[in-house]
């Protein structure tokens, strides 16, 4: 993303951590919310911290709103609390001491609002977000996902120009998690601000942002809307979390040779690098070779067998790895057991082919 007048965010965030670079680019535009992805240890909650003034950058800049937050070269640093920004932390850390109402007066008191105004400010924000009842409770009576309200509110209660979010509903059990998944999702896009996600989970980020960032190893691998990043992955991550079994190799007309020699037919046409994807279910299994119509078929080795929903997924070894998902019944139909020789199948119109470049 490219920085722009309409941007809240205009960030370069450069941080080592003795053999560890971070280095990305990072803008958010007023009332947008963008999700950072990526596994542990990409970097994500470095930047977030970073954006809070919890760590030093090495390099780069932070600017808010037009105002430099952070330019190392220029000696500029700005303390965490002088930052118009609100952080919701994964465990929230809502001061055990204080009722759900303080919790979320204190900024506007830190902000120097008479004591009675920034109650009556709370107690709006606790209305909005459903909680007129708990206004009186302390931490410790609230389930997690009034935790998490209290949480919201007292970051939104300072009207921040940018609002962090760390992990934001992982503290939810799955079915808490849904219905706040809902309820955030609400609040963020009122949110005059621009809003970053920090997650690892892809739900949470193609439910709750407009733009998705994907990080690994310290740098951005790929970006855009979900539906761009879901219809074309572009690393073995962000196939995994979006459920696709993905290659990448060069592509003559309709044939694409993998690096193992494997050659895998496609329905679409290319020249050169392209990655090839297509989803477990589109592979089938059989005890013989299969025949008929067009179609990818190697023999494979079973490695694994999950349940994955309703169906099994089965794990195969070969001249490709890859997922496949099947029925129960016909997985007992096929009497599957690891180590297994097996024929997998996968219809040249099952697969999606698109340029690696």
């Amino acid at each position: 993303m490219s920085a722009s007048p309409a941007s809240a965010l205009d960030a370069h965030i450069k941080v080592g951590l003795g053999g560890f670079d971070l280095d990305i680019n990072l803008t958010v535009a007023a009332g947008q919310v963008v999700a950072l992805l990526g596994p542990n240890g990409a970097g994500k909650t470095t930047a977030l911290r970073a954006l809070a003034g919890l760590r030093p950058l090495s390099g780069g800049h932070i600017r808010l709103q037009g105002d430099t937050l952070d330019d190392p070269d220029g000696n500029v640093f700005t303390p965490p609390e002088k930052r118009p920004i609100g952080v919701v932390f994964q465990d929230y850390l809502l001061f055990p001491h204080l009722s759900a109402l303080d919790n979320v007066a204190f900024g506007p008191r830190r902000h120097g609002m008479a004591k009675a105004e920034a109650r009556a400010l709370a107690a709006r924000w606790l209305d909005r977000m459903g909680l007129a009842e708990f206004v009186g409770r302390k931490p410790r009576h609230l389930s997690g996902g009034q935790a998490q309200r209290v949480a919201l509110a007292r970051a939104l209660a300072v009207n921040p120009a940018l609002l962090l979010l760390d992990e934001p509903l992982a503290a939810l059990d799955a079915r808490t998690r849904v219905d706040t998944r809902a309820e955030l999702h609400h609040h963020l896009h009122d949110h005059p601000g621009a809003t970053l996600i920090v997650t690892h989970d892809p739900l949470d980020a193609m439910m709750l942002a407009d733009h998705l960032v994907v990080i690994e190893d310290g740098a951005i691998v790929q970006q855009g809307d979900a539906q761009t990043v879901t219809a074309r992955p572009r690393t073995d991550y962000i196939a995994r979390l979006v459920g696709l079994n993905l290659y990448q190799g060069t592509a003559t007309a309709t044939a694409v040779a993998l690096p193992g020699g494997f050659i895998l037919t496609t329905a679409q046409t290319h020249s050169g690098q392209v990655f090839v994807a297509f989803p477990p279910a589109a592979v089938s299994l059989h005890q013989n070779r299969p025949e008929g119509s067009p179609r990818n078929t190697w023999q494979a080795t079973i490695t694994g067998v999950h349940r994955h929903g309703d169906n099994l997924r089965i794990q195969l070894g070969g001249p490709l790895t890859t997922a496949a998902d099947i029925t129960p019944a016909a997985a007992a139909q096929l009497h599957l057991t690891p180590g297994q020789q097996i024929w997998a199948a996968v219809k040249a119109t099952e697969t999606h082919a698109y340029p690696a470049e």
